[in-house]
């Protein structure tokens, strides 16, 4: 088998990936814009129509845009692991209004109002209810990269977007299946066929759920006493596969399955390490995706019908973006918010796609029809990046005093005046419980899975990471800490961690413990503000007993032990101001 095509089509992206989207970003231009353009440029439909001509762009094209499409589905899958990862099921109960309201409310109406449009302009009513079905649905991956980016994600707007986007994939399965029966005739029983579905759909859920509840935990605590990151890693790609195949085989949406796995895992103490390790794979594979969804839009059959497209996909935002704001407003969101929200939900998505593909292979939709419509979809795809920067702008001028802070369900990271224990072996136990016990709010970071797994619900919030990341730290809300404490094992982690705090949080007080004279150096260096010198104190510790023995009292014996310690933590070296 010659690899050569799939190693340039590798080489093309990658070269797209560190190139274009810099460069886009340093025109304050949004990553997801980067790699739609440069998939429609690079694109079998853009340079790519004329490799035949001329070979040498088969060297800058991507050849076969389908045999990079799974890794472009993982990287939604990624995207929405990573959602459910921060949230949880409190937190998700809390959000059913909008997921069944405004969501239900936004994907009806909008089918209905879709579909009655397209009856307008004179269409069957078969294709009136696919196109409604089709365009009614937003982009997922888009959407919550962009809230992402702009760190809307926890804003009111971006929960709200969140929660009508979760039903729109919860709709995905019935729409297909809705689909499937239009193209069976009128023999099948849409009914049945419905309920079928409901039980497969009930049962996956359910077989994640247990799954996740009574099996994960223990997984991941043996992944990480066995192999550490890497075991750790090989299980969350399991968990994520092995849960969108079982959505999947219900008939639901891939993503689901994935949320599903975030949403459970997020629930243990490896919630944190688990979203820093993805983090740089979902970038990539989002990137992937963005760019098979430019690769799907034909620049050149498009320009005939340009005016036409164009006018329908400015109506379909219009529309779409007007059912969503009236319904924002009814559901109590401010006006400002309700507007970033029609943004981003009125735009098309890449459900659109699927459910015109499904509809061709019924039998149920013409070709043409087909091409109309997902060129609608994807030109307002293209639309979103800049429809988003225009809802942050008004959501800015008219809601001001609402703003996101990072992602949806960030906890930890909301905390205030906590004391984060970097390490929790011997040393930080004993410090965490002697802070507990006096109602200090406690926050630790450790890499023994086992250890972890002791400690918990023992009144310390512990979490399985390495505190020497600093994206580890900012999981733990070191930002707003009152004091960071390092007790780790190891001297190099215990600089680097000591490092990042005094650069990335530097009104966080740290103190530090070191193993000698010269790691307590370092450690001052690196930005700790005050350092327990392990042998000083060890040797003071045995100092005193010695005194007492050879005939000091008790008394005597501390006061003199005080003016050594004195005089070692004043030294050079040592000093902390």
């Amino acid at each position: 088998m010659d690899a050569q095509p799939w190693l340039k089509d590798v080489v093309v992206f990658l070269v797209a990936a560190g190139v274009a989207a810099p460069l886009f970003r340093a025109f304050r231009q949004s990553a997801v814009l980067a790699f739609l353009v440069t998939g429609v440029v690079l694109g079998p439909f853009g340079l790519g129509r004329f490799a035949d001509s001329y070979p040498i762009l088969e060297l800058v094209t991507i050849t076969d845009p389908h045999a990079v499409e799974p890794f472009a589905e993982l990287g939604v899958l990624f995207l929405l692991f990573l959602i459910g990862l921060e949230l949880s099921f409190a937190r998700l109960w809390a959000l059913k209004r909008f997921v069944f309201g405004l969501g239900g409310v936004q994907v009806i109406v909008s089918a209905l109002l879709i579909g009655l449009a397209a009856s307008a302009f004179g269409a069957s009513p078969r294709t009136a209810l696919i196109a409604g079905l089709a365009l009614s649905l937003s982009s997922t991956a888009i959407v919550m990269q962009l809230l992402a980016e702009s760190r809307q994600a926890a804003s009111s707007a971006g929960r709200t977007a969140f929660s009508v986007l979760l039903f729109q994939d919860l709709m995905v399965a019935p729409i297909l299946m809705t689909v499937a029966f239009l193209g069976a005739g009128e023999d099948q029983d849409i009914f049945s066929t419905l309920g079928g579905a409901l039980v497969a759909g009930l049962i996956a859920v359910a077989v994640i759920v247990v799954v996740g509840r009574f099996v994960a935990r223990r997984a991941f605590r043996l992944a990480a006493a066995a192999g550490g990151r890497d075991m750790m890693l090989a299980l969350t790609l399991l968990a994520i596969i092995g849960a969108a195949a079982i959505t999947g085989w219900a008939g639901l949406s891939l993503a689901l399955g994935a949320f599903l796995a975030g949403l459970l895992l997020g629930e243990t103490e490896y919630g944190p390490q688990i979203e820093i390790d993805l983090e740089p794979f979902k970038g990539l594979l989002l990137g992937l995706f963005f760019m098979t969804v430019g690769m799907s839009l034909d620049p050149v059959g498009l320009w005939p019908v340009l005016p036409i497209v164009t006018a329908l996909a400015i109506g379909l935002i219009l529309l779409k973006g007007g059912i969503v704001f009236a319904g924002a407003r009814g559901f109590g969101l401010p006006t400002g918010r309700s507007l970033q929200v029609a943004g981003l939900l009125g735009p098309g998505g890449e459900f659109a796609f699927v459910v015109v593909g499904a509809a061709l292979a019924a039998g149920v939709l013409e070709s043409s029809v087909a091409a109309m419509l997902t060129a609608v979809a994807g030109l307002t795809m293209f639309a979103t990046p800049m429809l988003a920067r225009l809802g942050v702008l008004a959501a800015t001028r008219l809601s001001p005093s609402d703003h996101g802070v990072g992602g949806p369900g960030e906890a930890t990271r909301e905390r205030r005046d906590h004391i984060v224990s970097a390490g929790y072996g011997r040393v930080g136990r004993t410090i965490g419980e002697l802070l507990v016990e006096e109602n200090a709010d406690v926050v630790a970071l450790d890499l023994d899975a086992a250890r972890v797994s002791d400690c918990q619900g023992r009144g310390v919030d512990i979490f399985y990471g390495d505190a020497s990341h600093a994206e580890t730290l900012a999981k733990a809300g070191t930002e707003h800490a009152a004091l960071a404490i390092i007790t780790l094992d190891a001297p190099d982690k215990a600089e680097r961690t000591a490092k990042i705090i005094a650069s990335r949080f530097p009104g966080v007080a740290v103190l530090a413990r070191a193993r000698d004279r010269a790691h307590a150096d370092r450690l001052i260096a690196a930005g700790a503000d005050f350092v327990i010198h392990e042998t000083v104190e060890v040797g003071l510790q045995l100092a005193g007993r010695a005194l007492q023995e050879f005939g000091l009292s008790a008394d005597a014996a501390r006061a003199r032990l005080a003016q050594v310690r004195e005089a070692s933590y004043a030294a050079p070296d040592l000093k902390t101001d």
